[in-house]
Parts: C-alpha cells; sequence; structure tokens
C-alpha cells in the first residue's frame, strides 16, 4: 500500500511540474521575444543616432563596423542614463532572462508520463498489481458518474460501484448513492418510517464504502465486480426489477419515498474510531440484540446488545415449523437410530447469551452452539423452543436474523415513536459518529 501511494504521488508530482515547466516556457519565450525585437530595432538604427525619452533618458549610439578576424561586429554606447531608470531597465533585463533559463531547464528535466504510459509500466512488473489497481480508478474516468440521475438522485460526482448481477451473470455499473437505494428497495419494506429508511440507508452506505475503503471484494464470482445482489454482501434491485415487484401504479410513489431517504443521507455514513463501521442489521429480533461475540466469536465495541422491545410487534417476530426426527438427525449428523422422543428427551439448553438467545444447547448428547443449530437446521433464529406433536417435533423460533446490529423492525418502532435515523443507528450502534464519506472514498487515491 505504501508503494501504491508513492507511486500515486509521484504521478501528480509530475502533472505539476509539467504544468510549471510549461508556464515557465511561455514566459520565457515572451521574454526571448521582447529582447529579439530590441535587437532587431538596434540593428537598424542609422550611424550617430539619438534615441530620446522624454523627461527619462537620452541614449547616443554610434554603429561602428570593426574587424576582428573576419568577423563584423557592432556596438552601441549608452550615454547619460539616469540611475533610478537604468536600474529598472536592468532589474526586467534580469528577470525576463532568469525566466527564459528556468523554462529551458525544467522543460529538459521533465518529461511527464501519461496515466496509459504509467499504466503500461505498472503492467510489466507482476509484483505491482496493486499499484496498477490503483492508477486505474485514479486515471479511469468511468469511477465519478457525471450524468444527472434518472431516480431523482441530487448528489453529482458519484463513485460508480459495480454490482454482479446473480440471475443475469452480468455487472451492473451504477452510482454509489442508486446503489443505496437498491439496497433500500431490496432490503427494507417501502412502506416503513421515513426516519427507519434514512437509518437503513446509512448502514448500506456505510457497508460499501468500508468495503471499498479496504479494498476487499471477497465473495464475489466477477472480478469485475465489488459485490453482489444477493444477502452474501447486501440484497440489491435494480429500477427494473422494482417496477417488476412492486407494479407499475405503485412504482413512482415507493420510488420516490426512496429516492428522499436517500437524499437526505447522501455522503453520511456510521464510523467509530475515525473507520467505517461493520454495519450489520437483520429483520426482527427476540427483544434483544446480540454482542457481535456471540454469533462471530469476535467483538466489535460498538456491536452491543441493546433491549429492543419493539420487534415484538413485528407480524412476523414468531414462526413455528415441523421437522421429522429423521431430518434433524441428518442435518446435525447424530446417530440415525434416534426416534423423536429420544431427540426431544436430549434436548437441553447449556447456556443464554446476552441477547437472551440460545448459547449451548445439547441434542444427542452432543453441545452445539445455536448458532449451529440455526445454520443446520435453517431456522430463522437462534432463539428456539421445541416440543413433540406426534411423530415429529415443533421448533418454534422467536425473531429473524442473527440478531446482531440494527434490528429493521425495531428501527422502523422506533421512528414511529418520533426518534430521527441519527437517534436509530446511535441506539443500535453504540459510541459511533456520522461523518461525510469523502475522506473514505478518496483514502485509496492519496
Amino acid at each position: 500500500m505504501k508503494k501504491q501511494k508513492y507511486l500515486l504521488q509521484e504521478w501528480l508530482s509530475k502533472q505539476r511540474t509539467s504544468r510549471l515547466a510549461h508556464g515557465a516556457q511561455n514566459l520565457g519565450a515572451l521574454a526571448l521575444g521582447w529582447l529579439r525585437h530590441v535587437v532587431r530595432f538596434l540593428h537598424q538604427l542609422p550611424a550617430a543616432s539619438t534615441i530620446r525619452f522624454p523627461r527619462l533618458i537620452v541614449v547616443r549610439t554610434h554603429r561602428r563596423a570593426q574587424r576582428n578576424h573576419g568577423v563584423t561586429t557592432a556596438q552601441w554606447h549608452v550615454r547619460r542614463v539616469q540611475p533610478l531608470v537604468f536600474l529598472w531597465l536592468m532589474l526586467f533585463f534580469v528577470a525576463g532572462l532568469t525566466v527564459l533559463v528556468t523554462g529551458l531547464f525544467i522543460q529538459q528535466g521533465s518529461h511527464p508520463k501519461g496515466s496509459e504510459q504509467l499504466r503500461q509500466e505498472v503492467v510489466s512488473d507482476p509484483n505491482k498489481q496493486m499499484q496498477q489497481t490503483a492508477v486505474d480508478k485514479l486515471t479511469k474516468p468511468q469511477q465519478l458518474s457525471q450524468q444527472a440521475s434518472s431516480l431523482g438522485i441530487t448528489k453529482a460526482n458519484q463513485l460508480i460501484v459495480p454490482v454482479y448481477l446473480s440471475k443475469e451473470k452480468k455487472v451492473d455499473r451504477v452510482p454509489l448513492e442508486e446503489y443505496v437505494l437498491g439496497v433500500l428497495a431490496a432490503e427494507m419494506p417501502t412502506d416503513f418510517e421515513l426516519e427507519a429508511l434514512k437509518a437503513q440507508a446509512l448502514a448500506a452506505r456505510t457497508y460499501i464504502v468500508r468495503r471499498y475503503k479496504d479494498q476487499d471484494f471477497s465473495g464475489v464470482p466477477s472480478k469485475e465486480a465489488w459485490v453482489t445482489d444477493t444477502v452474501t454482501h447486501q440484497a440489491y434491485l435494480t429500477p427494473e426489477q422494482m417496477k417488476k415487484q412492486w407494479g407499475p401504479k405503485v412504482y413512482e410513489a415507493k420510488l420516490t419515498k426512496l429516492t428522499k431517504a436517500v437524499n437526505e443521507t447522501a455522503g453520511l455514513i456510521i464510523t467509530y474510531g475515525g473507520k467505517p463501521i461493520n454495519a450489520v442489521f437483520f429483520s426482527v429480533g427476540n427483544g434483544y440484540t446480540e454482542n457481535a461475540e456471540d454469533y462471530w466469536s469476535v467483538a466489535e465495541p460498538y456491536l452491543r446488545s441493546v433491549s429492543s422491545p419493539w420487534d415484538k410487534l413485528a407480524p412476523n417476530f414468531k414462526e413455528t415449523i415441523t421437522l421429522t426426527p429423521k431430518s434433524i438427525v441428518q442435518k446435525l449428523g447424530l446417530n440415525r437410530n434416534v426416534s423423536a422422543a429420544d431427540v426431544v428427551a436430549g434436548m437441553k439448553v447449556g447456556e443464554l447469551t446476552a441477547g437472551q438467545r440460545i448459547k449451548q444447547v445439547r441434542i444427542g448428547g452432543i453441545w452445539f452452539t445455536g448458532r449451529d443449530v440455526r445454520e443446520k437446521l435453517g431456522l430463522r433464529s437462534s432463539y428456539f423452543t421445541w416440543k413433540v406433536k406426534g411423530s415429529s417435533i415443533e421448533i418454534t423460533t422467536y425473531g429473524n436474523g442473527h440478531g446482531v446490529g440494527m434490528s429493521q423492525w425495531g428501527a422502523n418502532g422506533m421512528a414511529a415513536q418520533g426518534k430521527t435515523a441519527e437517534e436509530i443507528v446511535a441506539y443500535y450502534y453504540q459510541g459511533i459518529k456520522i461523518e461525510s464519506d469523502v475522506p473514505y472514498l478518496h483514502a485509496n487515491m492519496n
């Protein structure tokens, strides 16, 4: 990364030197032209002629031809020069001569390379792929959107985000704020409160800015894209997909609402300690959010468990599914000769997390984490209960999602009570700040 920054600084320095050289050369050319006119004028004077400058100076010139080894020369003798006028003439002459010499020297010593030549030099060395990426990002004009948005986005000069569309198997390049709008359309119900949508926009923008700043483009099948349109990164809808999913009758109204949420938060992200946060979110909790380390084993000071009572108002807060003992045994990798009664009899919760989810549970004599059970059985939450019903097992889950970060339904509940987007994100992400994304977008170009 240091080599990359040095290379870009050198390129920018040479561009500035080039402009200085051209400027000095132009000034030098003017001075040289002036001197040539003076010399031509003096050569045209007749012998013993006098030039008069009113009130300033009287100059008497004598033009005499001499033979010095066959070379004819001319001499001019200046008499009676006023001291102040002579000083100004000398200063002007010296300044012009200095500019001329400086311009010629700089022009000879600096040959700035174009961006394409610099790119070719970087590519010639296989050990400089990071430098090539940075130079391409700096010199490719398509990295910033110069066109007006057709979706009503007001922010100009946006970074272009390459998104891999999984169904079409192609890369869609969209301005950053239009990408945020597409994430809003896919990740949060459009009938949510405006402040909840704005909080979601802050989280979505923070996610992509953090990914770009860290140059983390993992999990994408195409090298040309930074993210996919799936929940592997952030779900995303194109305008065509929005229109097809919502229908033409409500498309404009829904789009207008989402555009308002994006425009009112444009260029803002969530940071902690001077860095964009890992702005994770989920649909609905069990009444609490999780500490990051209780789900991912990596602690984050801003991802702490908080109460989220608004979750219980969500229509999908509770769900019950029915599984056969055979499917549970297969998915958990247990002994296949276990009945439903035996599976239930051996199920025991060992410990809960700070977010009141299952941290450890024993099933069929083996201890699992709540996350393991949730993922292997395809449950909506790691907070669940169970009971036997006939020859099957009913499992009831509370909440939907991993439970870390911002609850979307919790955000909507807070917004309905009059909380702003800033207050919502500050509640679910502890100790954060809301800052401009500009320093982080330009971090890779300095």
